[in-house]
């Protein structure tokens, strides 16, 4: 029986990782870079918001079931003393997007987003797209080196 529980987190938490950065993945290598070359500054924050506040439930809801799903096979598989570099990257991303999103987003980040997109839009614009890739990145180096971990190329 919990063997079938660690299956059905394993396989939730590939969703919701797939779900999660398969749409930062959109946002920085699609999104945020056709609002920059076809919008004018007056209608990009409009746009990017309409759009990436319809991701945001997504990513919030992918990044509390990749939480709670690899926590939990953390324990149920009593492996936090063993954990791989890789692992330790996933829990530094998944904890950089939690904050992100849950705490400073609602708190201040959108409010400094506006401020400073009215201040310089195309620096505020070149600004987020960087961070995005930044934060890409990183998840893909975590994803890599979690498929490739599991499989034993680092054995």
């Amino acid at each position: 029986m919990e063997h079938d529980f660690l299956t059905i987190a394993r396989a939730l938490h590939v969703i919701a990782v797939v779900l999660w950065i398969g749409g930062v993945a959109f946002v920085t290598t699609v999104l945020i870079p056709a609002i920059r070359s076809s919008q004018s500054p007056e209608n990009r924050i409009s746009l990017f918001e309409t759009l990436e506040g319809k991701f945001s439930f997504q990513a919030k809801l992918t990044t509390l079931i990749t939480g709670l799903s690899g926590f939990y096979m953390l324990y149920a598989m009593d492996a936090w003393a063993s954990m791989q570099w890789w692992i330790h990257i996933m829990i530094l991303i998944w904890a950089i997007f939690t904050v992100v999103l849950f705490v400073l987003e609602p708190l201040f980040l959108h409010r400094w987003f506006h401020q400073q997109a009215e201040k310089n839009n195309e620096r505020t614009f070149l600004f987020v797209q960087v961070m995005h890739i930044v934060l890409l990145s990183i998840s893909l180096i975590a994803v890599f080196g979690g498929v490739a971990g599991v499989h034993g190329l680092f054995y």
